[in-house]
């Protein structure tokens, strides 16, 4: 096997990480059983569902699981950052275009589709309408 630009990734878990997951999903849950169960006004509901979804959260980024996604969204951002966008000039350009060729296109359908029924119904079946 030869090394390439596709590396294996080994990801380990360990159990402190493990944990955290866990805590986060209870967290989670929590937070939606929280807000149907207790009978309380809907300010505290909504409110005791905010803090524990926020408790799971930033426990989920504690975790390697959720410094790793960090990592590929602050990537991912850089990346949008190369990116060469077109103009306004070039962009209205090319939905002109690709206007045009749908036009065109439906167009060519159209009479490919009529001259199609022309023939089968009128001249080798024989029904008129």
């Amino acid at each position: 096997m030869t090394t390439g630009s596709n590396p294996q990734v080994e990801t380990v878990s360990t159990g402190a990480d493990k944990a955290k997951l866990a805590v986060a999903v209870l967290l989670a849950i929590g937070a939606v059983v929280a807000f149907y169960t207790v009978k309380a006004d809907a300010w505290v509901r909504w409110v005791a569902l905010a803090v524990l979804m926020v408790a799971a959260v930033a426990t989920f980024f504690t975790a390697e699981a959720g410094k790793q996604l960090a990592a590929f969204g602050r990537d991912s951002w850089r990346e949008v950052g190369k990116v060469v966008w077109p103009s306004r000039k070039e962009a209205l350009q090319m939905t002109g275009y690709v206007f045009a060729f749908v036009v065109v296109m439906a167009l060519f359908l159209w009479l490919t589709d009529k001259t199609l029924e022309w023939v089968l119904y009128d001249l080798v079946l024989g029904w008129k309408r």
